[in-house]
């Protein structure tokens, strides 16, 4: 069983980082291609490209155009630990213990616009360039038209290892839809989190965002590698819910 994350666009590049075996981008060559064609575009295109403040686009630019492989512990630190948005709040790879850490490493992905597909411990340099951007290189108008069926192709080959081949999806809409899903070799399950608020059950973005990262702390920390061992996911107040529930779909509330 494997899990997939969102990146984040908030950017974690100070931090210590503990001493932790590090591994390489396997689309390092693509992400610097794109990060290339990228720091061609002025801070004014890129702020309109992506909608961003003055500021950011300001940033981002030199992001690109600082971009320069190969990776080391020097210039780059890995990813679990460069992201630090929500979904990252929720997992807390700072608490994490070492039994934790390593079943990530084989049990957890990160999808991205810019490397398609991250291991935790990948090491990555810092960018923003999300998936839905209508951005890309000679034919492939779109980041969703570059990566193709490859990001699909490299999770089948994860899971190739794996007894259950199930994915479960903890990502946005946004970056699942850059996986096809036909080109997986299991099942693909979503679990959903809702909470009561005033008398309704509602979708909270934030609440969500770092349930989806809580979830796959505990997915780690219970080393579970069935999708059964899900529903056994009672952090931060949630329950399952097997009424709002299905084959493809687990549903946790809270409140």
């Amino acid at each position: 069983m494997l899990t997939v994350i969102s990146p984040a666009k908030s950017l974690d590049t100070e931090s210590p980082v503990p001493e932790v075996e590090v591994t390489q981008p396997r689309f390092l060559a693509d992400a610097t291609i794109l990060a290339r064609a990228a720091a061609k575009l002025s801070p004014k295109k890129l702020k309109g490209l992506m909608h961003i403040s003055d500021k950011l686009a300001a940033l981002n630019a030199g992001r690109f155009a600082a971009f320069s492989p190969p990776f080391t512990p020097d210039n780059a630190r890995p990813a679990i630990h460069m992201f630090a948005g929500d979904v990252y709040t929720g997992f807390g790879i700072d608490s994490a213990s070492p039994e934790t850490r390593d079943f990530a490493r084989d049990h957890v992905r990160i999808l991205s616009g810019l490397y398609g597909l991250l291991r935790p411990f990948d090491l990555m340099q810092p960018y923003r360039l999300e998936m839905g951007t209508k951005f890309g290189v000679g034919r492939k108008k779109t980041l969703y038209a570059w990566w193709g069926d490859r990001i699909a192709k490299a999770l089948a080959d994860d899971l190739a290892g794996h007894a259950d081949r199930t994915l479960v999806n903890l990502a946005s809409t946004e970056y699942f839809g850059a996986v096809v899903t036909k080109a997986l070799p299991g099942p693909v399950i979503t679990p959903t989190f809702r909470e009561w608020r005033n008398g309704e059950l509602r979708f909270i973005s934030f609440s969500a965002k770092t349930a989806r990262g809580a979830m796959a702390r505990f997915i780690c920390d219970e080393l579970i590698d069935r999708p059964e061992g899900l529903r056994d996911f009672a952090r931060d107040g949630y329950r399952y819910e097997p009424g709002l529930s299905d084959d493809t779909t687990l549903a946790f509330v809270r409140g």
